[in-house]
C-alpha cells in the first residue's frame, strides 16, 4: 500500500509541475484557462456553449477544450457557438491531467486566445485531484443532484474558485434547497461565491464568462481553506492520495486492471484524442 500511494504522490506532484509550467507559459502569453468539474448530466455544456456565444458576441478571444471518454457530441455542440473547438477522447481515462492539456494546445491555441474554457470529464472524483495549470477553478452542480452534494465531494468543492448552481429555473420544481446548499459549500470551502445559473432561461449567463475576465485581468481569486493548509503546495493543493484502480472488461469478458498513474501517459499518447472536431468560425 505505501508504495501505491507513494507512486500517487509522485504522478501528482509531476503533474503540479507541469501544471505550474503551463500556466507560466500561458499567463505569459496572456491566457487564462478555466477548469470546469461536474457530474455527468449537470448541465455544463450547456451553460458552457452560452457563456462562448456571449465572448464571441463581446469580442474575447475564446476557445475550449472538452474532454470526454468517448464520442465527439460535446465539440459539435459547442462548436455551435462559433469559438475555436477541440475535442479530447480520454480512451478510458477518468479525468484531464496537465501534461495532456499542454500536448493537445500546441499547434492549436492560437497566441491571442484570452481564455481556454476546459470541460474537464463529467466526474467529481478524479478530475480534483489533477491542476491543469488553471486561472480559476470552477465546479458546477445542478438542483437535481441534492443539497448534500458538496460534503459528498468535499475535495472537488473544497477547492474550488468558484461554485455554480445550474438549471436553476427548475429549482422550485425539485424542490431544491438552496441555503442548505449554500451551507454545505460553506462548509468545505468558506468565502466561496455561489451564483445561480439557468442555460436555458438565460438567468446567470454571462456570471463565468465575467469572472473568468477578472481573474485572466489579475483580479484577485478566491483561496480555499484547503489549499492555506499547505501553504508549500500550489493553490489547487490536492488531498486526494490514494491510487485510482478500475476494473474493465475486454471484448473477451476477461478483466483488465487499470490505475490512472499509469493510465495518464496512454491516454496522452499521440492519437489518443479525438482531433477532428477541431472547428472555428
Amino acid at each position: 500500500m505505501c508504495r501505491v500511494v507513494d507512486l500517487q504522490q509522485a504522478v501528482l506532484a509531476k503533474n503540479d509541475t507541469t501544471a505550474q509550467h503551463l500556466r507560466t507559459e500561458l499567463a505569459r502569453r496572456g491566457t487564462a484557462v478555466v477548469n470546469l468539474l461536474s457530474s455527468p448530466g449537470s448541465g455544463k455544456t450547456a451553460l458552457l456553449e452560452r457563456e462562448l456565444v456571449l465572448a464571441r458576441e463581446t469580442g474575447v478571444p475564446v476557445a475550449a477544450l472538452t474532454a470526454d471518454l468517448a464520442t465527439e457530441n460535446d465539440a459539435t455542440r459547442l462548436a455551435r457557438s462559433g469559438a475555436l473547438v477541440k475535442q479530447v477522447l480520454t480512451d478510458g481515462l477518468c479525468h484531464l491531467e496537465a501534461h495532456m492539456l499542454s500536448g493537445h494546445l500546441d499547434g492549436w491555441l492560437p497566441e491571442d486566445t484570452r481564455l481556454l474554457f476546459v470541460e474537464n470529464v463529467g466526474n467529481l472524483v478524479c478530475p480534483a485531484s489533477y491542476d491543469l495549470g488553471e486561472t480559476l477553478r470552477v465546479v458546477l452542480a445542478s438542483v437535481t443532484e441534492g443539497e448534500d452534494k458538496p460534503l459528498k465531494y468535499p475535495t472537488a468543492f473544497g477547492l474550488a474558485h468558484l461554485v455554480l448552481v445550474t438549471k436553476a429555473d427548475i429549482a422550485e420544481a425539485v424542490g431544491f434547497d438552496e441555503d442548505a446548499f449554500r451551507a454545505h459549500v460553506e462548509q468545505v470551502n468558506p468565502g466561496v461565491q455561489v451564483l445561480l445559473t439557468s442555460a436555458r432561461s438565460g438567468d446567470g449567463v454571462g456570471a463565468l464568462l465575467d469572472r473568468a475576465l477578472d481573474a485572466a485581468n489579475g483580479a484577485p481569486v478566491h483561496r480555499p481553506v484547503m489549499a492555506r493548509q499547505h501553504p508549500s503546495a500550489h493553490t489547487h493543493t490536492h488531498t486526494h492520495t490514494h491510487a485510482h484502480a478500475h476494473t474493465e472488461h475486454d471484448a473477451d469478458g476477461r478483466d483488465r486492471s487499470r490505475t490512472h498513474a499509469g493510465r495518464g501517459e496512454q491516454a496522452a499518447a499521440p492519437g489518443a484524442s479525438g482531433a477532428a472536431a477541431q472547428t472555428r468560425a
